[in-house]
């Protein structure tokens, strides 16, 4: 029997999706399952991007360029970018195939093997899982869920950085934590690039989910930064448009996007049929949103109350995103996820969440951590949140 690689072999599973076997065999059982482990909105399209599907008259659907439709590319630049206050050309960006790819992207553009990548913990898991991809040493600086998850100081990265080093990569709005980087935070970043002649990755997808009075402010801004500084954006989440696939890599760096137009041709272009999408989103009214914001600030509000209402249960409030990481009273998360999956009812329901310890760098830590993504209507929610909390009571390997 021909055998699997090495590589194939040690590829780590997906943290959010590992458990959905069992989530899948307690659907056969006839269970209904809260979803609270994948950040998939159940928010519905605007309707513009789905008549620009619906709607559209092509008789044969071919490749189009390997950086994206120009109609799409213009239009990113002028109706969405310029209208946030980030100057771009056409030039300066193309579409990926969603946000994964442009993060992938990024990493071969800025990284040869054995380079390094500085994150916070906790991260994103699927940038762990590029990193092992492309031979790249991930490190990590940490951070405390008492403080909401904040920059720690500069010198925590300066620790951390080494000849190797090529890149710090950053989510803001923060996914898993749902923690927003200040201005200040996002320029202190991008000065110790600078100082290090390294790249900023700024993974932007949650900009639109931002719960603060002051404006997301990208790394895309960051004065005299421009050589230095990547985005990685996407449809998905913004227009709720997930399965859409489609995202965007974008810099001022030129040797940055000739190298990403050559990763662009290998895979020869991006979805067809979320290109229109995107086109037609583009024309997705400002009420679209600010509904969206406050709907997602109602979910976020109940779900965070219901969780410290839970005996030895702790979520700091998060101010970006829908997700928050909670710590819970059990000896190991990832079990009690598999129990709620595999043994734990009411009456003929539970919830599923996504053990973080795998969102963690440092061994052990995250242990008894779960994420949580706030994607259903508050009715459900609080459905999903009893069961939950009835859970922890019942859970043998409680620790209070």
């Amino acid at each position: 029997m021909a055998n699997i690689s090495q590589k194939a072999r040690l590829m780590p599973a997906s943290a959010i999706r590992k458990l959905v076997p069992l989530s899948d065999a307690a659907k056969e059982q006839g269970v209904k399952v809260y979803h609270l482990n994948v950040g998939a909105p159940d928010i519905k399209s605007p309707s513009c991007a789905l008549d620009a599907v619906k709607n559209n008259t092509m008789d044969h659907i071919s490749y189009t360029n390997s950086a994206g439709l120009m109609e799409l590319r213009k239009g990113m630049c002028e109706k969405y970018y310029k209208k946030i206050g980030i100057d771009l050309e056409p030039a300066n960006l193309l579409m990926t195939v969603a946000g994964s790819e442009a993060v992938d992207m990024a990493l071969k553009i800025t990284c040869d093997q054995g380079d390094e990548l500085v994150v916070m913990e906790p991260y994103y898991t699927n940038y762990n899982t590029f990193c092992f991809m492309n031979g790249i040493t991930l490190k990590a600086v940490p951070t405390d869920i008492r403080d909401g998850f904040k920059v720690p100081p500069m010198s925590e990265f300066e620790k951390l950085i080494t000849p190797r080093t090529k890149a710090i990569l950053i989510s803001n709005p923060g996914n898993p934590t749902g923690t927003l980087y200040s201005k200040e935070e996002v320029l202190a970043l991008g000065e110790l690039c600078k100082r290090h002649d390294i790249f900023l990755i700024s993974d932007e997808v949650y900009r639109e989910f931002c719960y603060t009075d002051q404006p997301h402010f990208s790394a895309m801004n960051i004065p005299g930064a421009e050589q230095n500084v990547i985005l990685v954006d996407s449809v998905s989440k913004r227009y709720n448009l997930c399965g859409c696939r489609l995202g965007t890599i974008a810099s001022r760096n030129a040797d940055v996007m000739a190298a990403a137009m050559k990763y662009a041709q290998a895979r020869l272009c991006p979805p067809v049929y979320g290109q229109l999408a995107a086109i037609g989103a583009l024309d997705t009214p400002q009420e679209y949103f600010a509904a969206v914001r406050e709907e997602y600030i109602r979910r976020r509000d109940f779900a965070v109350n219901a969780l410290n209402s839970m005996p030895g249960v702790f979520s700091p409030l998060p101010m970006g995103a829908f997700y928050t990481i909670a710590e819970i009273p059990v000896d190991d998360a990832e079990s009690f996820c598999r129990w709620m999956l595999s043994e734990f009812r009411v009456n003929g329901e539970t919830t599923m969440i996504t053990p973080a310890a795998s969102f963690y760098k440092t061994p052990g830590k995250g242990i008894n951590h779960v994420r949580i993504a706030y994607v259903l209507e508050v009715e459900e929610l609080k459905k999903a949140m009893n069961i939950l909390a009835k859970g922890l009571e019942a859970y043998p390997g409680r620790t209070i």
